[in-house]
């Protein structure tokens, strides 16, 4: 009876055959298999993913605020934007010019593509689930560009005259700048960080 009753226990420290046959051992050997969030490298996804809609938010405020006021250049007498100028106090609309059309337009796009950035990391940050931030990092990048276009431009239109004086509504753009591409950046290093975790994910990690 005790040989039968030893037979029918397991030795805790022996190798058992698996499913697929391989062996493996409950105190010898074990294999961390866990959720694909407990894999190193995580944390920084999500601190990155953070740190993209915080700059985000920035690049979101600092465009739309460029965008909206009055005060891309001082000159004597007065100032003006992208859709105004202001003399002695009275603001009228700037006759059509097609520099600053351009610029205009681009800087509108620049604002359409911050905020749809936003929205993106906020729902990637925000999402319990691994959504993909290439799309999210390619918007931000697209929305750089749009700035780094509309202010070239408008620094090529002003910057010869000798009465002129950039302000900041105009330097406000220069500052979202950096702030749209590391934005960007950083949805995408996150974005790279996923991509490897589901390279490994397959892989136990044996301790």
């Amino acid at each position: 009876m005790e040989g039968h009753a030893g037979e029918g226990l397991w030795d805790l420290n022996e190798p058992w055959m698996g499913p697929g046959g391989g062996k493996g051992g409950l105190c010898g050997q074990s294999c961390l298999c866990g959720p694909r969030h407990s894999l190193p490298g995580m944390g920084v996804k999500r601190s990155l993913q953070t740190g993209g809609t915080l700059l985000g938010f920035l690049a979101n405020i600092l465009t739309v605020l460029s965008t909206a006021s009055n005060y891309w250049i001082r000159y004597s007498g007065g100032h003006s934007g992208l859709w105004q100028e202001c003399k002695e106090g009275i603001c009228s609309n700037i006759p059509c010019q097609t520099m600053l059309t351009v610029t205009g337009a681009c800087m509108v796009l620049a604002v359409g593509c911050s905020i749809v950035g936003l929205m993106m990391g906020l729902r990637i940050r925000c999402h319990e689930g691994d959504l993909r931030g290439k799309n999210t990092s390619a918007i931000f990048f697209l929305g750089g560009l749009l700035l780094l276009i509309a202010l070239t431009g408008y620094t090529a239109k002003n910057a010869w005259k000798d009465d002129v004086f950039f302000s900041w509504s105009y330097f406000s753009g220069w500052l979202a700048l950096p702030f749209s591409i590391l934005a960007g950046f950083c949805f995408l290093l996150a974005d790279m960080i996923l991509q490897s975790t589901d390279a490994i994910s397959g892989f136990p990690v044996c301790l």
